[in-house]
């Protein structure tokens, strides 16, 4: 009975994969060792995930599975890489313990998120010069609650939530060097960077395409431009053990930006590959032969086989089952009846001892309690008189030039200020496009007080995150 209750491996699953409007899907089905693909289809989006009732998104996805006669109910779904936030912490040499913590710290600070609001994954992984690096993957727990609704509402029932360009390029071992990873979507290029058996960098290329009518043409120098900037912000270690460009894709758009980014990579030792479909050892099961890769194929394959990526954003559930046996296991049942006396008389004790330590605390708080309200009393009065300025306006100077910078209609907000000694002055916040916060440093440096105006960071999309700073003196030059 035991044996029959053990979750057996699905013979079939259904890929999903979402992006920008679109629905790319893939039907598998494992039969003596190999995987079969029965079905793919692509099917337009009418309506958007995020901003459309789910119940509507999900009538429309099952319109577009009956469309293509699919009856597969569990599925393996491609989250939109547009959803992911990405930050990277160097960490210093701790305990695993403190190590959690600090990264937790780390992703408070550095998400506009509530820790509760997004579900993070986190890969760990060792420069070639030795130092230890984590990045951390977030998605809005908002975003996947709606896709969840909107996948019930389809009548699908998800295994797995992920990043389709994660499930294309899949963990390179940690000697097989740096790996940059490019995936065409419909608006837009994925890009990973895979080093050292981790993740360097995950981002979207905005930009890759200029639409003339109902043809798409690829802005190679845009994307080639793109990976240079991404490069850049690589410690100089990890860029040196890039080796290889892989281009996810089996359409001309795939091979055209294959062909022509080997002119422009291939010169500084990186080779340019185009993965048009599957290797014959690529899942450690067959496929069919000149499979075309797809993310949807490459989610539902790996787990179907069992392999892992460590980026998992389906919010874990706990079923009734496991919910009765934890609580109800045989071996309980069995002491339950014989120690519930003894569970009564424990209980009735430890109220007792209770109430004799509550009569004794109340009489020691009458005696206390006048001259605790006195103490609190003056305690009001200090907080309420008591300078919360220092001796100069230098604060109020920087924060009031901070205030008249930033636009009215909230475009750019800020999250944190530091003032650090001696007058250096950090700014964290978010912005809907980078015009505005360009606009809001040219207002600073407009300033005589302020110089040395630069930006330390930007990443995200809509809201993108920003990091800027600058030094705040009592006059003279400051940046054109």
């Amino acid at each position: 009975m035991m044996n029959l209750l053990k979750k057996q491996p699905a013979s079939s699953l259904l890929g999903l994969a979402f992006d920008a409007g679109r629905l790319e899907g893939v039907v598998l089905r494992r039969t003596n060792g190999s995987l079969e693909v029965q079905k793919t289809f692509s099917a337009p989006l009418s309506i958007d995930l995020l901003t459309h009732d789910p119940e509507l998104v999900g009538r429309e996805i099952l319109n577009h599975l009956e469309a293509e006669g699919i009856r597969e109910r569990r599925c393996a779904v491609c989250v939109p890489l547009s959803w992911a936030l990405t930050l990277q912490t160097k960490l210093p040499e701790l305990s695993e313990a403190d190590l959690s913590s600090l990264l937790q710290l780390e992703a408070e600070r550095g998400f506009h998120y509530g820790a509760d609001a997004l579900l993070i994954a986190t890969s760990r992984y060792r420069s070639p010069g030795g130092d230890a690096y984590a990045m951390q993957l977030a998605i809005p727990r908002d975003h996947l609650t709606r896709l969840e609704q909107a996948l019930k509402a389809a009548r699908l029932k998800p295994v797995t939530f992920s990043l389709g360009i994660i499930a294309l390029q899949g963990n390179e071992p940690e000697t097989s060097g740096g790996v940059i990873a490019l995936a065409l979507g419909e608006n837009s290029v994925g890009l990973q960077i895979s080093c050292a058996g981790g993740l360097a960098a995950l981002r979207t290329l905005e930009g890759a395409f200029e639409t003339e009518g109902s043809a798409k043409r690829l802005q190679t120098d845009q994307v080639a431009r793109e990976i240079r900037i991404t490069l850049g912000q690589l410690p100089p270690d990890e860029r040196a053990a890039l080796r290889r460009l892989r281009i996810f894709g089996g359409d001309d758009l795939s091979r055209q930006l294959a062909e022509e980014m080997r002119s422009r990579m291939e010169p500084a030792g990186i080779q340019v590959e185009w993965v048009r479909s599957y290797p014959a050892n690529e899942f450690q099961v067959k496929l069919p032969t000149d499979t075309v890769v797809s993310p949807a194929l490459s989610l539902a394959a790996r787990h179907m086989v069992g392999q892992s990526q460590g980026f998992e954003f389906l919010p874990p559930k706990i079923s009734l089952w496991k919910q009765f046996s934890g609580r109800y296991s045989s071996k309980k049942l069995v002491y339950a009846g014989a120690t519930a006396g003894s569970v009564v008389l424990v209980v009735v004790l430890a109220f007792l001892v209770q109430q004799i330590q509550l009569m004794s605390l109340n009489s020691q708080w009458h005696k206390m309690e006048p001259k605790v309200k006195e103490l609190n009393d003056l305690q009001a009065q200090i907080q309420k008189y008591r300078p919360w300025f220092g001796g100069s306006l230098r604060c109020l100077n920087i924060m009031r030039e901070l205030t008249q910078a930033f636009p009215e209609d909230g475009s750019v907000t800020a999250k944190t200020i530091e003032i650090r000694d001696p007058s250096i002055v950090t700014c964290s916040g978010t912005t809907r496009d980078r015009p505005a916060l360009l606009k809001a440093l040219d207002h600073l440096r407009s300033v005589n007080q302020i110089d040395s105006v630069k930006i330390d960071r930007v990443s995200g999309k809509s809201p993108m995150q920003f990091t800027f700073s600058f030094h705040w003196g009592e006059g003279g030059s400051h940046e054109n």
